[in-house]
C-alpha cells in the first residue's frame, strides 16, 4: 500500500486507487492499490484531468468504487480545500439544485436514475454552469450505464449525456483485473483487522486461490464483505478457504438455472419474471422498462397483468 503523494513524487509505475479511502480530521488520504494496466491508465488520467475538471462523468457497475475515485479527483483538484458533497442526483435536484450558488465540489451519484423531468433540469444546470469563471465549482456524475449508450436508446436526453461524458472515466469490474485481487484483498484485510482491534491475519493454503477463481459480481465491496465475514469465522488469526462464503464448483454445477429463475418454466412464466426483473431494476418506472425491453407500454401492461403471451 502507498499513501497518497504529490504528483511528483508518484513512482514511475503508480498504482491506482484501489477503494481503500480513509479520512482523519486533519487531512484526508487515500492509499492507492493496484496493479493492473488498466488501474495505472485511470491513475493517470485523473492526475491529468483533476486541476482542470468542471463537468466530468464516472461510469462503473456497482462496487467498483466511483465514490473513491471521486474523493481522489477531488483532492487533486485546486477546490481540494474546499467541500466535497456528495448528493443523489434525483434528490439534489428536487431541492436545492441552484446553479447560480453552486460552489466546490459536488458528486452527483446515480444521473442514470433520473427520470426525464430531472434530467431536464440537470441539463439546465450544465448550461448555466459552462457560463460560469472555471475554479469555482466542480460537478462530477456518477452512473453504473453507458450514458451514450443510455441517449442512444432514447432513454436519456442525448444533450445531457454529451456534456457529462465530455470527460468520462470508465472504471473497468474486478473480473477484467484480477491481478489487482492480492494486493486489494491484503489492503483491505489491514483495514478490517485495525477496525476490529485485531492482530493481521494470514491467508491459509487455498484461500488466495479460491479469491482469483471468483467472478465478483459485486466487485471490491463483495470482496471486502466476503472477506470481513471469512475475519470473523477465522481461527488462529488463519484465513482458510473454508471461511469464504463462495459457491463451490459443486454447489455452481448443481444449481444451472441463474439465481431467482421462476420455478415454473414455462414461456409466459420466464417472460413475466424477465419484465419484472427489468422493472425492478427502472424502480418501477414502466416507460423506461419498456423502452429497455423494446416493447409498447400496452405490452407491458398486458404482461404485468398476467394475460397469456401465447
Amino acid at each position: 500500500m502507498i499513501q497518497m503523494q504529490s504528483a511528483a513524487q508518484l513512482p514511475p509505475m503508480p498504482t491506482v486507487p484501489g477503494l481503500s479511502l480513509v479520512e482523519s480530521e486533519a487531512q484526508p488520504f487515500i492509499q492507492v492499490v493496484g496493479i493492473s494496466a488498466a488501474w495505472r491508465k485511470l491513475l493517470l488520467q485523473a492526475e491529468m484531468a483533476a486541476p482542470h475538471l468542471q463537468v466530468a462523468t464516472i461510469e462503473g457497475e456497482h462496487g467498483t468504487g466511483k465514490h473513491t475515485l471521486a474523493r481522489y479527483l477531488f483532492s487533486r483538484s485546486p477546490l481540494s480545500s474546499s467541500s466535497f458533497q456528495r448528493r443523489d442526483a434525483r434528490e439534489w435536484l428536487a431541492t436545492d439544485a441552484d446553479p447560480s450558488t453552486l460552489a466546490g465540489f459536488t458528486y452527483l451519484d446515480r444521473v442514470d436514475l433520473l427520470a426525464p423531468p430531472g434530467q431536464g433540469l440537470l441539463l439546465g444546470v450544465l448550461r448555466a454552469l459552462q457560463d460560469r469563471p472555471p475554479g469555482r465549482a466542480v460537478l462530477l456524475a456518477s452512473t453504473q450505464t453507458s450514458l451514450r449508450q443510455m441517449a442512444g436508446q432514447g432513454l436519456l436526453l442525448p444533450d445531457l449525456a454529451f456534456r457529462l461524458t465530455a470527460i468520462r472515466f470508465a472504471i473497468p469490474p474486478l473480473r477484467q483485473r484480477r491481478e489487482d485481487i492480492t494486493p486489494l484483498a491484503q489492503s483491505l484485510l489491514e483495514r478490517i483487522c485495525a477496525r476490529y482491534q485485531q492482530r493481521p491475519v494470514l491467508m491459509g493454503p487455498g484461500t488466495l486461490a479460491r479469491l482469483l477463481q471468483h467472478n465478483w459480481p459485486g466487485n471490491v465491496r463483495e470482496l471486502a464483505s466476503v472477506l470481513e465475514t471469512a475475519l470473523l469465522e477465522a481461527d488462529n488469526g488463519v484465513i482458510l478457504a473454508g471461511n469464504l462464503a463462495l459457491p463451490t464448483e459443486q454447489d455452481l454445477q448443481s444449481n444451472q438455472l441463474p439465481a431467482g429463475q421462476p420455478d415454473n418454466l414455462s414461456l409466459d412464466a420466464v417472460v413475466r419474471h424477465h419484465v419484472q426483473y427489468v422493472l425492478d431494476l427502472n424502480r418501477g418506472n414502466k416507460l423506461r422498462a419498456a423502452r429497455q425491453l423494446a416493447i409498447s407500454r400496452s405490452t407491458l401492461y398486458r404482461i404485468l397483468g398476467n394475460e397469456s403471451l401465447l
